[in-house]
């Protein structure tokens, strides 16, 4: 399977509703999988199907008017998504109340001169993304905001950043989208020097080998069903956990805790009997159904 990601901040000429349309009849004509989110602001997804297939999908979009796409292009042995989602939002990743557009982002900084440029004694490194992702891998110097979703992120400014808006404030996160919402929020409200990792972690990883020096430690989340990627983009060792949609181990689907579809340890004790009820009840049509397509 060949894996896109993608995502530009732009105004999308089309109504919103054809625009959506497009996409759907080619994916669904093409055998295209995955997650497509538009806007008013732009466009942002992840998709997957044969090489042919989404490099056809690269000229729809532009076609449509995203020339500047910032894409990361991958291959697994995994199929990352089970179905095709084409939405329209009103926002393509949600930070609410910045108005239409990230159009004010901090200095980009690419793969090959982060390492050098996080190690100066000046620059603040500051990871943008959740601490479900961070629990499993980000560069070991970096400050984790520990939040559960992304517009937490503007408490984590005002309480931390503050007052540092003279400092040299380096950001990351997946894809580099977050990061361009992020730093132009900073910016607009007074952080002079404020720089973002180009293309985010995947692109990073992808420009790196398992040999190399670095400071990233662990591997990357990534919102399908592959969890994790390492170097290079090779599938990573974690799982998703059903119940609570959080990275786990082997180690963790060996506890008493862990329920196929249901609980692991960091949910278990969470998680309503109701709730666990209504997992088993989903992974057991999940389970019938793919023991039809296996009679079949």
């Amino acid at each position: 399977m060949h894996v896109l990601s993608f995502y530009q901040f732009k105004t999308i000429s089309d109504d919103l509703h054809s625009t959506k349309k497009r996409i759907i009849h080619f994916c669904k004509s093409n055998q295209i999988l995955g997650t497509t989110l538009i806007a008013k602001e732009g466009i942002n997804g992840t998709v997957c199907g044969e090489k042919k297939a989404i490099e056809e999908f690269e000229n729809l979009l532009l076609a449509i008017g995203f020339d500047s796409l910032e894409s990361k292009s991958s291959q697994t042995n995994k199929v990352p998504f089970k179905r095709l989602k084409v939405k329209i939002k009103k926002e393509i990743v949600t930070f609410d109340n910045l108005g239409e557009f990230a159009n004010n982002t901090g200095t980009f900084i690419s793969p090959e001169k982060w390492e050098e440029f996080i190690e100066q004694e000046d620059v603040i490194l500051v990871d943008v993304r959740n601490q479900y992702e961070t629990s499993i891998g980000k560069f070991n110097s970096a400050l984790d905001p520990k939040t559960d979703n992304f517009t937490e992120f503007k408490i984590f400014i005002e309480k931390q950043l503050a007052d540092k808006k003279k400092k040299k404030i380096a950001t990351y996160c997946t894809g580099g989208i977050r990061c361009e919402k992020a730093t132009s929020y900073m910016r607009d409200i007074g952080f002079e020097n404020v720089f973002q990792l180009k293309g985010g972690i995947l692109n990073y990883l992808n420009q790196r080998k398992e040999t190399d020096n670095t400071s990233w430690e662990g591997e990357c989340f990534v919102f399908d069903e592959r969890t994790a990627l390492r170097e290079q983009s090779q599938d990573g060792s974690y799982e998703l956990c059903h119940g609570c949609r959080q990275p786990i181990t082997e180690e963790d689907k060996l506890s008493e805790k862990y329920e196929d579809g249901v609980s692991c340890p960091l949910c278990f004790d969470n998680r309503s009997e109701q709730q666990k009820s209504s997992s088993r009840e989903r992974q057991f049509q999940i389970t019938l159904s793919k023991s039809r397509k296996k009679e079949n």
